[in-house]
């Protein structure tokens, strides 16, 4: 199959998929034109929801099996848009519109390289491509619910935008809710026990707090008080300062470890994760992806942000054409060039890899 077939029709999904509202939980309309790209190239497909995937056709239960998984959803616009985040325009040789980098250029490029590589035979690894949904709300109806109806995954690419480098970790998150409890009181009586003054003390305990364990890709542990509400009333003392912790957490550590150390350590009444399942995600330095991406000239490094990745037990590596930076930007948009060299350069990785 020509690449430079696949990478034209890549890009003529992407603008379809642009003018197509595929906002987290409403997916259906983008997962039909995912739907439609397996008929036109006559390969067997499933849905679950708004999730599509499919199996490379000498697909083998005695080998191990290779996951590109993207998702097809976006985020809402915000209001510094100055174009139509609907309408795909290409200018100066962008593509811009929604969705279009995060991640929609990652999606059709490596659904490009699953039809490249569909029916090839002898590879080392079977290969799995899933178009998810609600990634982007790390919603239980996108690749959390998709996994247990798959083979079993034993590695894995999720296309993010990354400039085609190697996010060989990833940061996990656990977001914590915490409570100061003090005296209420009227605001004109003497009160020892002030739950905003008792508040400001754990304030300079979060600022200062360090997990010991520092990773070699993903650096420390970073925690970050960002949310804090108390009182009603400009003369009464409230009875506690509501607070909001957010955790995001390197290799080093589980989620459940960290809402253990917080639960014993932090200087506040309460303290409880609101979810432990958006867990650190890392593959080996020298698994044969890693080593592969690194023989093509891609650099490695660790992402502090989240992904489908957190999803999955298996090693992963997050990879993909587009930039980061540019992801839920107003007027987003990314390089037609850099559908371009992503496909070529993911066909690249999975022949040194796989071959």
């Amino acid at each position: 199959m020509e690449i430079s077939k696949l990478q034209q029709e890549a890009l003529e999904l992407l603008k379809d998929l642009i003018e197509t509202r595929s906002f987290s939980g409403e997916e259906e309309g983008t997962a039909k034109l995912l739907e439609n790209w397996f008929k036109k190239y006559d390969i067997p497909f499933y849905r679950h929801l708004n999730n599509v995937w499919a199996c490379n056709k000498n697909f083998s239960k005695t080998k191990p099996t290779l996951l590109l998984n993207s998702h097809h959803d976006t985020v809402k616009p915000n209001s510094a848009y100055t174009r139509d985040p609907f309408k795909a325009e290409i200018e100066d040789g962008k593509l811009f519109g929604l969705g279009s980098n995060d991640a929609g250029g990652c999606l059709v490029s490596l659904l490009a390289t699953f039809t490249f590589f569909y029916a090839t035979e002898d590879l080392q690894y079977n290969i799995i491509y899933a178009g998810s949904a609600e990634e982007e709300t790390n919603g239980k109806n996108g690749i959390s619910c998709l996994l247990p109806k798959m083979p079993d995954i034993n590695v894995a690419i999720v296309g993010e935008p990354t400039l085609m480098n190697l996010a060989i970790a990833e940061k996990g998150l656990v977001v914590f809710d915490a409570e100061v409890k003090g005296t209420p009181s009227h605001a004109a009586h003497p009160n020892t026990n002030n739950a905003i003054y008792k508040s400001a003390k754990a304030l300079q305990w979060f600022e200062s707090y360090r997990f010991p364990k520092e990773s070699p890709a993903l650096g420390e542990v970073k925690l970050t008080v960002t949310q804090i509400n108390a009182g009603s009333q400009h003369n009464v003392v409230p009875a506690k300062v509501d607070m909001v912790i957010d955790v995001r957490v390197n290799d080093c550590y589980t989620n459940a470890e960290i809402a253990e150390i917080l639960e014993k350590e932090a200087p506040v009444d309460n303290i409880s994760p609101r979810s432990l399942r958006l867990n650190s995600s890392s593959i080996p330095q020298d698994h044969q992806l890693v080593k592969a991406g690194v023989a093509l000239g891609m650099e490695t490094y660790g992402s502090p942000t989240l992904s489908d990745q957190a999803m999955l037990k298996c090693p992963s590596l997050k990879l993909g054409p587009g930039d980061s930076t540019r992801s839920h930007s107003a007027d987003e948009f990314i390089y037609v060039k850099e559908i371009e060299e992503g496909i070529e350069k993911y066909i690249q990785l999975l022949h040194k890899a796989l071959k």
